[in-house]
């Protein structure tokens, strides 16, 4: 049976499936099951209900909760509103929390029952919400998901939709210190899903089951599951990464594919009982967010027996733009198992100097690419979506390289950003954090070699004449004003920083040393 469904926006996918195999089960979660039928007809009801609030289309919906099927009732109920669901990163603080509803001009905020206090505790800061909608459990004052949705017709409202419409707004760490909203467009992600379910591993089939565990904030989260619920398979959706419940949730529902960053493989493969669990009927494993160190790789290939596919991609490109197949992943190592992959047929990929001029193979430069997967750009930041596209070309802010067979390698990043256990970290947003410390007369943010996470956060601080505070004392401090994620793993006291002679701190330098010794420089 073909994957491929006549569609045009996400809105369509749930039509397209209740009305081919309405029975067919969509998605589990926890004890629920829902059949394509039950989601289009609730995604009716929850497009009806944003009308009814006012919403016009292109209006903003928040999310703010752990995954469940909810958010895909949210989503593609959205979709048929043609209103753009915003997924806000839950280990965000609160106040980070509220700047992202506020620049999405969010008017309605569906948000479950453990992140209650963090919205009370913003609620007066919330200057666009209309309606805050109770996800899982009763709140006094905001209605409750399931009556509220029970309450609203099922028929579908049919709201014409363009396809450069926006779906998605997507949060990424900004430079600045504060997230940039980046415009997915239905257009975006139908350059995508057909390709996907075509080329990653053995063509998808309704036959699938798909786990859906990363977190749903994340293109990594949220695109898998589409991409899944647009094959027709079943989804298996995880509420939060808890190792042992993935690992049982395998074998019970006969799991077929998933996707995991590196970090992720790593606390599975060191949970008792993997050894002993069922992998029988998973075929087909892509990883991505970070490279992954060839040992763990052996090991997960060897405990897994399943194919193996490395993805690479970014937010602002609707995700996965490189890919290494499983052919080219080998047990004992190969030169390949290094890349990232190769371009995927819609995407051009090129590597230029910093005049945007191409470099001979195997020379070090940006990363760019050209693909009807770039975002439509980052939400009221025309100078922001200038910088990073120009003309046709979309510039990564990685560094890399690409061999005589195209076959591109990440070497390093042109920007400052960490990755530590796939998640992003903009050093300037915790020198931010840090620099209100009274003790602190300067602060350097850069990432460091760590084996669980990839990279971790360290700060490298230089005290004020006289003052004395320790690094428990610092981490302390930042803790309280941004995400734990962020948070500096460890502290380094040093006289002065480097700086070049405008004044810009040589971050490769402070680097340099904690990554001596490792032949990538960023993991």
């Amino acid at each position: 049976m073909t994957t491929e469904i006549d569609v045009r926006t996400l809105a369509d996918v749930t039509r397209a499936h209740a009305q081919a195999r309405p029975g067919a089960i969509a998605m589990v979660y926890q004890d629920r099951e829902t059949t394509f039928g039950e989601l289009d007809r609730r995604a009716s009801q929850i497009a009806n209900g944003l009308i009814a609030a006012g919403l016009k289309p292109q209006a903003r919906v928040a999310y703010l909760d752990k995954n469940s099927d909810v958010f895909f009732e949210a989503l593609f109920g959205s979709a048929k509103a043609n209103a753009a669901l915003v997924a806000v990163n839950w280990r965000l603080a609160p106040p980070e929390v509220a700047y992202v509803i506020n620049d999405a001009a969010a008017e309605v905020l569906f948000v479950g029952q453990e992140f209650f206090p963090v919205v009370e505790k913003v609620a007066a800061d919330l200057k666009t919400v209309k309606k805050v909608i109770a996800i899982d459990a009763p709140h006094e004052g905001w209605e409750h998901y399931p009556a509220w949705r029970d309450a609203q017709s099922a028929t579908d409202p049919r709201i014409p939709i363009d396809g450069e419409d926006v779906a998605i707004q997507m949060y990424t760490s900004g430079t600045t210190g504060h997230p940039k909203g980046a415009m997915l467009t239905n257009n975006n992600f139908f350059a995508l899903l057909p390709s996907a379910t075509r080329e990653w591993g053995e063509v998808w089939t309704p036959e699938d089951v798909n786990l859906v565990c990363m977190p749903l904030f994340h293109i990594a989260g949220s695109g898998w599951g589409i991409v899944g619920l647009y094959a027709g398979a079943k989804s298996i959706i995880i509420r939060d990464i808890i190792p042992p419940e993935i690992l049982r949730a395998i074998p019970t529902y006969g799991v077929t594919r998933a996707l995991f960053v590196p970090a992720v493989l790593l606390f599975l493969l060191q949970t008792p009982g993997v050894q002993e669990t069922d992998f029988s009927t998973l075929r087909f494993i892509a990883y991505g967010a970070s490279p992954i160190p060839l040992d763990l790789l052996r090991n997960a290939i060897a405990t897994f027996k399943s194919d193996f596919a490395q993805v690479y991609g970014l937010t602002e490109t609707t995700g996965v733009v490189t890919y290494l197949p499983p052919e080219d992943h080998d047990p004992n190592g190969n030169q390949r198992m290094r890349s990232c992959g190769r371009p995927l047929a819609n995407v051009t990929i090129r590597i230029v100097d910093a005049n945007g001029d191409d470099l001979p193979v195997g020379e070090v430069g940006e990363i760019i690419c050209k693909t009807p997967q770039i975002m439509k750009g980052y939400w009221n930041l025309p100078e922001e979506t200038a910088k990073a596209i120009r003309g046709e070309w979309f510039h990564t802010g990685d560094a890399g390289y690409m061999d005589a067979d195209g076959y591109v390698y990440i070497h390093d990043r042109v920007k400052d950003m960490i990755v530590s256990g796939g998640e992003n970290v903009y050093p300037a947003e915790v020198e931010s954090a840090l620099f209100g410390h009274p003790a602190i007369a300067d602060v350097a943010v850069v990432g460091v070699p760590d084996d669980r996470w990839g990279e971790a956060v360290k700060a490298v601080v230089v005290k004020k004449p006289g003052a004395e505070v320790t690094p428990d004392e610092l981490i302390a401090f930042a803790r309280e004003r941004i995400a734990g994620y962020k948070v500096p793993k460890s502290i380094d006291f040093a006289e002065m920083l480097p700086r070049n002679p405008s004044g810009k701190i040589l971050k490769r330098e402070i680097r340099a040393p904690y990554w001596e010794g490792r032949e990538r420089q960023v993991n």
